[in-house]
Order: structure tokens, then sequence, then C-alpha cells
């Protein structure tokens, strides 16, 4: 105990000094991993900036000479309207029973495809009810329940107008009661 108190304090500054390395390397390495991360976060959304830059007229070559895809974000997207439907959801109240209302478009690529799926519609509605009949008032809550809903809509859609695809499914409205 005499040794770790000495009268000159000689003993405690290896110690201190342990820690101090020991705080500076930990602080260093948080400076290097944030710069890293820093970097590649900002030189990714550069190298998106130039290939956007470059992708305008039908797809542009970068400077290692490979050809950048075309960027479809301003395509012309079409839209087949599906009537409003109201469905009984399953619940496990005899007493109260709860229903969904939802007005929702399909996005699809082009207009001949909305004349291709219109004839489909009967199909279409009959899938999107048999699967709202069978899904339950917590099944709809929060945006996951709507996100899963949606991609469900969009699998069974596309499973009943085949071979055409749609791109995605809109909700106009969507209200549980």
């Amino acid at each position: 105990m005499a040794e770790e108190t000495g009268a000159d304090g000689a003993a405690a500054k290896p110690k201190s000094r342990k820690k101090l390395v020991i705080i500076g390397a930990a602080a260093a390495a948080v400076l290097i991993g944030g710069g890293a991360g820093a970097y590649l976060v900002l030189g990714k959304k550069k190298g998106e900036a130039h290939a956007e830059a470059g992708g305008h007229g039908g797809g542009g070559v970068s400077a290692h000479g490979v050809t950048a895809p075309s960027l479809a974000i301003n395509a012309p997207a079409s839209f087949v309207e599906l009537p409003e439907m109201t469905v009984n959801l399953a619940g496990s109240d005899a007493d109260r029973q709860q229903y969904v209302r939802m007005t929702v478009a399909l996005e699809v690529a082009s207009p001949d495809l909305v004349n291709a799926i219109k004839p489909l519609m009967p199909r279409v509605i009959d899938s999107f009810q048999t699967h709202l009949r069978e899904m339950r008032p917590a099944d709809l809550r929060g945006s996951s329940g709507v996100y899963r809903l949606k991609e469900e809509l969009l699998r069974r859609v596309n499973v009943a107008i085949a071979p055409a695809k749609a791109d995605a499914v809109l909700f106009k409205d969507i209200v549980v009661q």
C-alpha cells in the first residue's frame, strides 16, 4: 500500500498515463470511424448524383467506362382504379363487427396494361376480398400493418393478372371501423 501512495507520487503517474493512453486511443478510434463513415455516406451520395447526371439521356458512360442505366423516375405511369370496397374483418367479438373500407389504385407501367387488366378486375377484387375477410383489425394497425397489407395485395394482384404485372398497390383511402 505504501508503494501505491508513495511520498513523491511516482507510482501513481504510470497508472494515470495508461488511462490517458487508453482514452486517447478510444477517442482516435471514434474519430477515425466517424470520418470513415462520413466519407462513405458522402462519397456514395456524390456518386449517386454523378450517375444521375450521366443517366438523363438514356444512360451515360461513367469515368470507369461502365454504362449507367437510365433512371425511370420520370417515366409516365398508368393507374387502374378499383371500386371502393367494404369488407367485414375476422374478429373474436360476436357483439361488434368491424369493417375495413378502402379505395385502391394499381400502378402499371403502360396504358396498354390498363386495357389488359380491366377484363380481369373481378378476379382481382375477389382475391382482395378473400384476403381481407381473414384479417383482424389488429393486423391493420400502424404503418407496418398497412405496409404488409400493401405487399400482400400486390402479390395477389400479380397472380390474378399474370402475365401482366402491376408495379404497386396504392391506397387512396383506408378506414377501419
